[in-house]
């Protein structure tokens, strides 16, 4: 007799209306975090034929690591970053190369520095099979496929009602504390609430192809590289691998049909103009679509949020869009928990928006500017031919691409984003970093991301954080005392703290030494929110900092229970 489904929720904590990259990672973060949900996902089965985003950066990549997710994806991914960190630009797959950019998107063949985990080329339904099979095994979480959010109402104080309608047409009536709109672009959430996108569309459209060629991987003639920027005579765009067996996708930059070198000409024969070869093609998907930079007005009213595209569209240029959605998701997990498990202030939530639409705002701004240079505006007779004419057209190239620096480099952007200003992060924005999408400069000062270091061959700082607040203490040079932590784990228990807060020593180091101060407050999402320098007043002072954090009103503290596990590993 085979198991039953299930019975649908009828209430839960939270509704995730969209089971995209950013509803499964808020809803896998949620039931970590105690707090039920349900995803309503209208696709019953992945969209293999359109890859989507192909780039799981850094940050995300250690985001996944939090939740028992990073090796996961990498163990499901077809493309190693030991295989290729280049994007290669060249006149065609099998003609001459103009610039390379090495160890681009974080990807990494060693021990990475900056962060826990390098970033990581894989395709977005890779990501979400990933994400779906994590969140099937929470018993905190229920993923509703083919059920779509049909309408809702905030009730205010009583949480929001919303009616979802699966395939056969049986609708389901759920109660909960908030509702979260990660439904894309389109979401039929965010229109529930009369919020509107803001902002405008590229002027040229692209086509998205993906193809198989049996041949076509033994007919490149160029080191391999995770994508082929094609600066072609005719036609422009990119190519990549899916996966080392025959798969593989493109872009045809400028695509118009109406365009005169379109007219009559199918998507095969543009393929084998970019590669440079009669390969063999079996075109399996077509994709035409156009650049948009959007950003909503709002993020949150009364109950409802909104999250990822739902909340902000991007140019893919950089491979930051699906990475910014799941930072979104990582910011508002843990603020939903707080509030859910009746620990956070009532500022907290509120923080939510503050932090997170400058992000998207600067990224779309970086973006926009990526696509302001691509590889169709590089067309040039020349470029293919031998000689001092091919080699002038080639140079103006390579000094033309320079500015694609910012594109395949970003570390500034991906880490270097920070939170200075926040309500509930410290005043000192005179400390905080200038923002730069290439440089990073790590940083503890208040909002930043905690700057990252390995404590022996296999453990990483963050390894050490609790699952909620970490109180940090950076030991002294050549001892590791737990007199101080002790001190403090006292102090904060004795003030009855209803936040959970974890109190850890981590021994001195080199990297660690770079702090200006010993005592850090570490958020959930691993940014700094306090630093303190002494003992002298540091209980009351960490008091206020946690209250602060928390979302509680003027600084006061909340009431919490602290946690005391230590390391000094």
């Amino acid at each position: 007799m085979s198991a039953q489904p299930p019975p649908f929720p009828t209430q839960v904590d939270v509704v995730v209306a969209g089971g995209g990259p950013t509803g499964l990672f808020l809803a896998t973060e949620l039931s970590h975090r105690g707090v039920s949900c349900v995803v309503l996902e209208p696709r019953e089965e992945l969209d293999w034929l359109h890859p989507r985003a192909k780039t799981t950066n850094a940050r995300t990549m250690t985001h996944l690591r939090r939740l028992g997710l990073a090796d996961a994806l990498r163990e499901a991914a077809p493309l190693t970053p030991q295989w290729s960190d280049h994007v290669a630009f060249c006149t065609s797959l099998v003609g001459r190369e103009l610039t390379r950019f090495r160890h681009a998107f974080q990807l990494d063949a060693g021990r990475y520095g900056p962060q826990p985990e390098c970033g990581q080329q894989v395709a977005q339904p890779v990501v979400e099979q990933v994400l779906r099979a994590g969140l099937e095994a929470s018993d905190a979480a229920h993923l509703a496929l083919g059920v779509r959010l049909d309408r809702s109402t905030d009730l205010g104080a009583d949480g929001v009602e919303t009616v979802a309608v699966d395939a056969d047409g049986t609708e389901h009536r759920i109660r909960s504390r908030f509702l979260v709109g990660a439904d894309g672009v389109g979401s039929t959430v965010r229109r529930g609430l009369g919020v509107r996108l803001e902002g405008g569309s590229a002027a040229k459209s692209n086509l998205g192809l993906l193809f198989r060629s049996a041949r076509l991987a033994e007919s490149v003639a160029l080191d391999p590289a995770v994508q082929y920027w094609v600066v072609g005579r005719e036609y422009a765009g990119m190519v990549g691998p899916m996966d080392l067996d025959g798969l593989w996708w493109a872009i045809v930059q400028g695509y118009d049909p109406a365009a005169p070198q379109f007219a009559g000409v199918g998507p095969q024969e543009v393929l084998r103009s970019l590669v440079g070869a009669d390969v063999d093609v079996e075109l399996l998907a077509e994709d035409p679509w156009t650049a948009r930079m959007l950003l909503a007005p709002t993020y949150r009213v009364g109950n409802v949020l909104l999250a990822g595209d739902a909340a902000h569209a991007n140019p893919p240029w950089g491979g930051h869009g699906f990475n910014t959605c799941v930072g979104d998701a990582a910011n508002l997990a843990w603020k939903l928990a707080g509030v859910v498990h009746g620990w956070a202030g009532p500022g907290l939530l509120d923080s939510y928006e503050p932090e997170r639409r400058p992000v998207a705002r600067r990224t779309i701004a970086e973006a926009q500017r990526n696509g302001e240079v691509l590889a169709d505006d590089l067309m040039d007779d020349d470029l293919d031919r031998p000689g001092a004419a091919g080699d002038a057209a080639r140079a103006r190239a390579a000094q033309a691409l320079a500015v694609k620096e910012s594109e395949f480099h970003s570390l500034g952007l991906v880490l270097g984003y920070h939170y200075a200003g926040s309500p509930i992060v410290a005043d000192e924005l005179a400390d905080a970093p200038l923002e730069d999408p290439v440089r990073y400069e790590p940083s503890t000062a208040p909002g930043c991301l905690l700057p990252h270091h390995w404590i022996d061959a296999s453990t990483s700082l963050y390894d050490v954080l609790g699952a909620d607040f970490t109180v940090l203490l950076r030991a002294a040079p050549g001892a590791v005392t737990h007199d101080d932590t002790a001190y403090v784990e006292t102090g904060l228990v004795d003030a009855g703290l209803g936040v959970p807060v974890t109190v850890r020593t981590v021994p001195w180091s080199p990297e660690s030494a770079a702090w200006p101060d010993p005592w850090l407050l570490v958020r959930p999402d691993q940014h700094v929110a306090w630093r303190g320098s002494s003992l002298a007043g540091l209980v009351g002072a960490l008091r206020r900092a946690v209250g602060r954090a928390a979302g509680a009103p003027d600084d006061l503290t909340a009431p919490c229970t602290a946690r005391t596990t230590r390391s000094s590993s």
